[in-house]
């Protein structure tokens, strides 16, 4: 992970050097730089190389920390791959059943990631170009599947069974009866016909057929990575939350979580377990509940990546974190990674600061009993094309002048 320290000199640094000298004696400042992405701007990696560049204009001396995050959405893969590994791309069928291919990343320890944004996105135009019901998470199964057979001399090769599975970004509402369906799961009408395993073909579903399940799923640990703790089905389920900004119409809320309903009845009676309460099964349009059927462990993406980064490690003797967001508000207390790294930082009696694209007055209050400041880039009206187009300037030079305020100004 990258650790850096300025070099070069300015008319300013002798200031900035006296002023730290105060307060450090003859060490450098640390600071932990752990932003998520900008979507739409940046990606973490670079909101984190802009914010750091800022801090070192105000103190060249200081050792700063990169430590990207993500919360298990788009970007994951890029945050767990900062620390070293290999980005494998994988053939796998998108939402729409056509082709592609999507990114996995193989890491150092050995386990694998996936991202589901990268399989079934809902920014992927070919699998938005058909109707959410027609949609299905086969390719996370095809995904899953092409791990285990690289894998199939793990104990010869040093490969581990561990999956991390990111569920944010999804475009589907399947209950993840794609994913079983790639790995041997068959689902049957009333006349033993294979249905669609997609919100249109489960209506039609009639009996589940788990025999053909792939054995090596036995043998893997999966960490299903998500910010929503939704169930499957009801008023807060998959369907009614989330199944709107994919594309389902207000007429067909409950049709489809009815559907999705007897399909959990079915696949639990068929796997002799139950998941469709738990936390996170209703994560990507219901993604989230089959891994739980297949024995995954339900985790805040945020945590994961925190602790797979070396988030902890990085903090140690710190002084000071920034993080931040595109957008914050109450839902950024609600395990968002910028979030989970203040309480990290807090833990270690180290102040956190909250740099985000924007931030929402309304949230401001809430915001403040955590962070040690909370602050926008934008410096003052702009458009949100002019503010995209010189995001890191902006970034970089609210960096500085908050590094000078809390170090070099005293």
């Amino acid at each position: 992970m990258a650790t850096t320290s300025g070099s070069s000199a300015s008319p300013a640094d002798s200031t900035s050097r006296a002023a730290t000298a105060r307060q450090f004696g003859n060490r450098a400042p640390v600071v932990v730089i752990a932003p998520d992405s900008f979507k739409g701007s940046l990606g973490a990696a670079e909101v984190a190389g802009a914010i750091g560049a800022g801090v070192q204009r105000a103190l060249p001396d200081a050792q700063v920390r990169i430590r990207p995050m993500a919360d298990g959405g788009e970007g994951t893969l890029d945050a767990l791959l900062v620390r070293g590994g290999e980005r494998r791309l994988l053939p796998v069928r998108g939402a729409s059943g056509a082709l592609r291919q999507a990114a996995s990343a193989w890491l150092p320890d050995g386990s694998t990631a996936l991202e589901t944004a990268e399989v079934v996105g809902i920014t992927d135009p070919v699998g938005m170009g058909v109707p959410v019901s027609a949609r299905s998470t086969l390719g996370l199964g095809d995904a899953i599947r092409a791990v285990l057979d690289a894998n199939e001399q793990a104990s010869a090769s040093g490969r581990s069974r561990r999956m991390l599975v990111a569920l944010g970004g999804s475009s589907t509402n399947d209950g993840g009866a794609g994913l079983l369906a790639a790995l041997g799961v068959r689902f049957l009408d009333t006349h033993g016909r294979p249905v669609d395993p997609s919100p249109d073909g489960l209506a039609n579903l009639a009996k589940i057929d788990i025999t053909g399940l792939d054995p090596r799923l036995a043998q893997v640990e999966f960490i299903a990575m998500s910010d929503v703790d939704n169930p499957l089905n009801g008023a807060h389920g998959a369907t009614a939350v989330f199944g709107p900004q994919k594309g389902v119409g207000a007429n067909d809320v409950a049709r489809i979580d009815a559907t999705l309903a007897r399909y959990a009845d079915l696949l639990e009676a068929a796997l002799g377990r139950t998941a469709r309460a738990a936390p996170g099964a209703g994560a990507a349009g219901g993604l989230g509940y089959a891994l739980l059927m297949l024995g995954a462990q339900f985790r805040a993406g945020a945590e994961v990546v925190a602790d797979e980064i070396g988030l902890d490690d990085a903090l140690h003797g710190a002084d000071w974190l920034i993080t931040g967001e595109g957008r914050s508000d109450v839902q950024t207390l609600h395990g968002k990674a910028p979030f989970v790294a203040c309480r990290r930082a807090v833990r270690q009696g180290i102040p956190a600061t909250l740099l985000s694209g924007a931030i929402d007055p309304e949230a401001l209050p809430l915001l403040s009993d955590h962070f040690s400041g909370c602050f926008s880039p934008t410096p003052g009206p702009i458009t949100l094309e002019a503010a995209i187009a010189n995001s890191s300037k902006l970034l970089a030079d609210c960096a500085e002048q908050l590094a000078r305020l809390r170090f070099v100004a005293r």
